[in-house]
């Protein structure tokens, strides 16, 4: 059962919205980002914990310094990632960059030279970190041979994936480290996105030995991917009783080889995923055969990416314009893209089947609210299908009051990269 806490935007905060920036909008609940930041700060461990904030999944600058003043330290996906986050004022020492691939190099020398800790995720970035790695200290992503996702494509462990060195080459790692003077103060392996609790004990006991070959580590990152529901019937993840089985873990790993490692975690959908959502407004509503409805909102896969890319599953809730009572009916709801996949009402986990949900009777100007848009949605935008401008963002504060944290896009935006040739 979700049991943890969830941003439901009221009548009044969606009218208040709506007439200042209009729709769709992206809304984020200041209180409930923070009220998550401490629950991820007190997850059990054994001998200390770092708690990093992925943040892959929400990169707003305000979103990272609400974590930054919780005392979050923040995990990046690209040396650009990194970057944001140093200009959000975020102190380089408190990032870590986990990069599947380097783009810059530069960049990173740069990163690193200011306190960065650098995650190093292949061989080959093993010989970049003897180039650009000044102080000789980093952090080595493993793949530990096995993975657990919510889906295929969110498991970021086993043969199947990518992600970090092959564990059965571990001993030409440490080979390369030792000749190339490198020191490995961190480990780290992550096993997929929505993982299962059971293999994660199971993986973080494993991965334990691979501290083995390397003496100088004094900290363990064992990633992210705790479930977090956004509708009924989705589990979230018990922090408390997966942190007490992991601290276990730790301890008894102490007590084998006395070695106390520090617990460092990255969630990322667990913070910030119920603590925003997208307002929209019905814009038409129309029918094909008698019991097929349509509701089509002004948003849709350019902003929620994630439902037609997974079949994932987001709260839907009509906002009337009036307190008159209305029936329920069932309606496919449909974005504005010129797409067949742009569509709200996916089956579980099938992204190619649209299937009606059951919704307060929806009429033309009604505003609408997508629930639990905070993770993976504004930041993973396909920005600019069908020349549709970004959405603007709200944030309501701890005041209750509303404040625009972002304006909404330009068609100019989109256009000023582009280069026309003389004569064209």
């Amino acid at each position: 059962m979700n049991t943890a806490p969830e941003f439901v935007i009221s009548r009044k905060q969606a009218e208040e919205v709506s007439d200042m920036v209009g729709t769709p909008a992206f809304v984020y609940d200041e209180r409930t980002l923070r009220e998550n930041a401490k629950a991820v700060s007190n997850f059990p461990n054994a001998f200390g914990l770092t708690a990093r904030y992925a943040m892959k999944a929400n990169p707003h600058s305000t979103v990272l310094r609400i974590f930054d003043q919780m005392g979050l330290h923040f995990d990046a996906s690209t040396v650009y990632e990194a970057q944001r986050a140093a200009l959000a004022g975020i102190n380089p020492e408190k990032i870590q960059l986990t990069s599947q691939v380097i783009h810059e190099e530069k960049i990173l020398e740069d990163l690193v030279s200011q306190g960065m800790l650098f995650n190093a995720t292949s061989l080959h970035q093993l010989e970049i970190a003897n180039r650009v790695v000044s102080n000789r200290e980093i952090s080595i992503r493993i793949n530990p041979g096995e993975g657990s996702g919510a889906f295929k494509t969110l498991t970021t462990g086993g043969p199947e994936s990518s992600f970090g060195i092959w564990h059965e080459d571990i001993l030409e790692a440490k080979a390369m480290v030792d000749s190339y003077g490198l020191k490995v103060v961190g480990l780290h392996t992550h096993i997929g996105s929505g993982a299962d609790p059971e293999v994660g004990k199971v993986i973080a006991r494993k991965s334990l030995h691979f501290a083995n070959d390397f003496p100088e580590a004094t900290k363990f990152n064992l990633g992210g991917g705790f479930k977090r529901g956004r509708v009924p019937g989705e589990k979230t993840t018990d922090l408390q009783e997966y942190g007490m089985a992991i601290a276990t873990e730790f301890r008894n790993f102490y007590g084998e080889t006395g070695r106390e490692f520090h617990l460092e975690i990255e969630p990322g959908t667990y913070l910030v995923a119920n603590t925003g959502s997208l307002l929209t407004r019905v814009m038409d509503v129309k029918k094909t055969t008698e019991d097929q409805n349509f509701l089509l909102v002004d948003a849709g896969m350019n902003e929620v990416l994630r439902i037609p890319l997974y079949g994932a599953q987001h709260r839907l809730t009509v906002i009337p314009q009036d307190s008159e009572p209305r029936e329920e009916r069932d309606y496919i709801v449909c974005g504005p893209c010129c797409e067949s996949t742009d569509v709200l009402t996916i089956k579980a986990k099938s992204p190619d089947t649209p299937e009606a949900r059951r919704l307060t009777e929806a009429r033309i100007g009604d505003l609408f609210e997508i629930g639990s848009c905070g993770a993976y949605c504004e930041s993973m935008g396909t920005k600019g299908y069908n020349a549709i401008p970004e959405p603007p963002i709200a944030l309501i504060g701890l005041d209750d009051k509303v404040h625009q944290i972002s304006s909404r896009g330009t068609l100019s935006q989109l256009l000023q990269n582009e280069i026309v040739p003389e004569g064209y």
